[in-house]
């Protein structure tokens, strides 16, 4: 019966595990975002607040835009448990050091599974995550930026709450 199941879908086995992962994952960041953004509510940081609500969104977004994709090739998609959510951090600065972090961890997976497609010769599912890697180009970026206000700006006086008002300010550029 699993053989006949696997001649719905194109995709291999280890191709739709690592999906799922990135559906996981994408669905864990989301979760994330939705917490930093609530911390940030409850420590007065309005602005920063919106932008990880809005952050949260996206991700939310890709983990369905890749859920659709496993189960529109025939696959299997998975509908990942998010548990385990961190609630508090350390201070405004942490919240965006964590936020990169995980943007650069997220770059990390989608260079793996492009990685993975090609040695499998699924060019279907490379071309699919283009627009992922694509867009991790302007996440990473954006990410960045924010953390540099901190060196530029600073974190006395008013530096918080300059810092707060800048962030959703921060636009990544596509010029090329």
């Amino acid at each position: 019966m699993k053989d006949l199941l696997r001649l719905r879908t194109s995709l291999t086995e280890e191709i739709e595990r690592v999906l799922n992962e990135q559906i996981k994952m994408e669905a864990d960041a989301s979760a994330m975002y939705l917490s930093m953004s609530a911390w940030c509510d409850r420590n007065g940081f309005d602005f920063s607040a919106g932008y990880f609500k809005e952050q949260s969104d996206e991700e939310r977004e890709h983990m369905l835009r890749l859920f659709k994709y496993v189960s529109d090739m025939g696959g299997r998609a998975v509908s990942p448990d998010v548990t385990n959510i961190q609630i508090e951090f350390e201070s405004l600065r942490s919240v965006f050091e964590q936020a990169l972090q995980q943007e650069i961890a997220v770059t990390q997976s989608f260079n793996r599974m492009a990685d993975r497609c090609q040695k499998s010769k699924d060019y279907v599912t490379f071309t699919f995550l283009q627009w992922f890697l694509k867009e991790q180009i302007e996440e990473e970026y954006v990410a960045r930026r924010a953390l540099e206000l901190f060196e530029v700006i600073g974190e006395e006086g008013t530096g918080l709450y300059e810092i707060d008002k800048r962030v959703p300010k921060i636009k990544y550029e596509d010029t090329y």
